[in-house]
């Protein structure tokens, strides 16, 4: 089986690092896989969720917000602002920083801080997404 190394790198914290089969991460463009041998490439990663595959594994599922991917030389560098468990994912907490960010969004007063609401906003609604798509059922 082809695989590559890959590390992704949250800014608090390293989340994984090791062998990988394949990588599916969010992009303004859609999803955008990755296999083993992949051309070198540096990609913007947006909220959303990322889809990997370790060897004899089932594919692991994650939120991740903004950020982008390297790959150089059969190795995956991904670098975001954060990176959660679909478990890990507080509902309400989410919801709440959904409503902050829609009244951040009309309350603006720069555009500066227009984006940076709705840069807040789309990474609430992308943990709320992960959540109920891909979280454990209650």
């Amino acid at each position: 089986m082809n695989t590559f190394h890959m590390n992704i790198l949250a800014a608090d914290k390293p989340f994984y690092t090791g062998p990988c089969e394949s990588l599916i991460v969010p992009t303004s463009q859609g999803k955008y896989g990755i296999m083993a041998n992949h051309v070198n490439i540096l990609i913007a990663v947006v909220p959303g969720a990322l889809f990997y595959r370790i060897p004899g594994e089932e594919s692991k599922i994650v939120a991740v917000s903004h950020g982008l991917v390297k790959v150089e030389n059969n190795e995956v560098l991904v670098l975001v602002d954060s990176v959660e468990l679909p478990e890990e994912i507080d509902v309400n907490r989410a919801k709440r920083a959904a409503e902050e960010a829609k009244e951040a969004i009309v309350q603006s007063q720069s555009k500066q801080e227009y984006y940076a609401a709705q840069a807040r906003l789309s990474r609430a609604l992308s943990r709320l997404r992960v959540k109920s798509n891909y979280g454990e059922k209650s």
